[in-house]
């Protein structure tokens, strides 16, 4: 691109292009590790042990999508927090809800946010826990899903 330069002169300028590679979906599996104990994986390196309620050190599928619950909450919320609270803010996010165990659901899930909000006036933590429920409601992907609901499509791929 020519622009027209203070002395008259023709100079080029670039704007260099800066091209992202198209983001790669992370992929997740688990593998069977004993009875009813497996291994969680992502293609990032991740790893978490899944398993039976009383086995140690596993986490159970249900508190697996409760822990992703409180994640996601905790990461929505992040932003307007840090915003006003400053990098350095403490939270912990409980969640917690029984299963059905006759229909196999979770009919109710509970998330409690602690957060010490003593350094702002009764208005201004008004404000900001409107604001952090609004940002919750709009960019929580699994709260949202959870919500709504969702379609979960199940195929085999069998050794023949």
């Amino acid at each position: 691109m020519a622009e027209q330069s203070s002395n008259g002169k023709a100079q080029t300028s670039t704007v260099a292009a800066t091209t992202r590679a198209p983001k790669t979906p992370t992929s997740l599996w688990v593998e069977r590790t004993a009875t009813r104990r497996y291994t969680g994986r992502s293609s990032r390196g991740a790893e978490v042990l899944v398993g039976s309620d009383g086995v140690p050190g596993v986490f159970t599928p249900g508190e697996l999508l409760k822990i992703a619950l409180a994640a996601c909450t905790g990461m929505s919320s992040d932003f307007p927090l840090s915003n006003r609270l400053g990098e350095n803010y403490d939270v912990t996010i409980r969640v917690s809800g029984d299963a059905d165990r006759e229909n196999e659901v979770y009919p109710e899930l509970n998330e409690i946010v602690e957060l010490d909000l003593s350094e702002l006036d009764e208005a201004g933590r008004e404000r900001l826990l409107v604001t952090v429920q609004r940002a919750i409601d709009k960019v929580c992907t699994v709260g949202r899903t959870l919500k709504a609901g969702t379609t979960v499509n199940l195929s085999f791929q069998a050794d023949e």
